[in-house]
């Protein structure tokens, strides 16, 4: 259930002291970067102000992930699961998370590899309108989609003779040439990685 102000009542407060575990997932690459715990109060202010903020049970005060640091979690969506006592928020951290300054709290680095995809996709949106001389992908996008889907027909035939020719570290890094000058191809296109991921889901069903 996706939470809004309408329904936080209707969480299982009652379950752990009026308080609910909150897991803090990345918008983009669905990395996992903290558990905390927030009350009603917590909640509502994370919906109305847009960033993460829990009750510290050390303190035993309202805590917003960010207050002194500025790394703050700028909140996506809420959900709750299916007995309404945890919340999922989706977050796009400004920072680090984690006060040790690392990315997530939790060293899970090699767990989310697969999801980097996601994060590359939000850096290469980024770039759009960045100045061509600053930034290779906005000087690639400058040139147009026929360049761009050059670049992504070049990088497929060396990952096919890599392969072929049996040169497993040049196979390698023209795979990840290609996976990156095909997401330039989708933001030139404005097609979002998900639409992708869509369709090899129902393929798959």
């Amino acid at each position: 259930m996706i939470v809004s102000a309408k329904n936080i009542n209707d969480l299982a407060w009652d379950k752990m002291d009026n308080l609910i575990p909150a897991i803090i997932q990345h918008a983009d690459t669905g990395a996992v970067l903290m558990q905390g715990y927030m009350n009603k109060d917590a909640l509502n202010e994370t919906l109305n102000s847009g960033k993460a903020t829990f009750f510290s049970r050390s303190k035993q005060r309202l805590w917003q992930k960010g207050e002194s640091s500025k790394n703050y979690l700028l909140v996506e969506n809420v959900l709750t699961d299916c007995d309404q006592d945890s919340l999922l928020i989706s977050c796009r951290p400004d920072g680090p998370t984690c006060h040790l300054g690392t990315d997530s709290c939790f060293s899970e680095e090699a767990f989310n590899q697969k999801n980097f995809l996601g994060y590359l996709e939000h850096v290469i949106s980024s770039r759009k309108n960045d100045k061509p001389e600053d930034s290779y992908t906005a000087h690639l996008l400058s040139r147009g989609t026929a360049r761009v889907a050059q670049k992504v027909g070049e990088e497929g035939v060396e990952v096919a003779l890599a392969a072929a020719t049996n040169q497993k570290e040049e196979f390698i890094g023209e795979c990840a040439d290609l996976f990156y000058h095909t997401l330039v191809l989708l933001a030139d296109q404005n097609v979002d990685l998900s639409q992708v991921m869509s369709v090899l889901q129902s393929r798959h069903k």
